[in-house]
């Protein structure tokens, strides 16, 4: 199945694409708001809501909903997992040599067409590991 494509890369998207390319930090939308306010003042939070959902929807940019309550994006479209601290939320990609990847594209003998997955990988951040009542 095809991602649906962005209609239009209007100012607002082409500013949230480029927002969320200088973070690694994995922002919920409320971050990227902040973010993008200020480039664009009178921009409204529905208007960053939507925009994420239509480029994540398109493939430009990933949604993480699996990272906590809140979901979070990330500015890199490419194939990659993610961890999450436990003790503070922090999200980060995940930095292994190990191939993680699972086949994500296959029909299942139960009739379902499977086109993706969603896996979450938990820990303690560098900051946290140091803090010894991290947990």
């Amino acid at each position: 199945m095809s991602r649906p494509e962005v209609k239009r890369m209007t100012q607002q998207r082409r500013i949230i694409l480029e927002e969320l390319g200088k973070v690694t930090s994995h922002p919920t939308a409320d971050e990227v708001y902040g973010m993008v306010r200020v480039h664009l003042p009178s921009i409204s939070l529905g208007t960053v809501y939507r925009d994420l959902e239509a480029m994540s929807g398109s493939g430009l940019i990933q949604k993480l909903e699996t990272c906590g309550r809140q979901k979070r994006f990330d500015g890199n479209p490419a194939p990659h997992h993610h961890v999450r601290c436990l003790a503070c939320g922090r999200v980060g990609d995940l930095q292994t040599d190990t191939e993680l990847y699972i086949k994500a594209d296959f029909d299942d003998p139960g009739g379902y067409k499977v086109t993706g997955y969603r896996m979450e990988y938990t820990g303690l951040c560098p900051d946290c590991r140091r803090d010894p009542l991290a947990i």
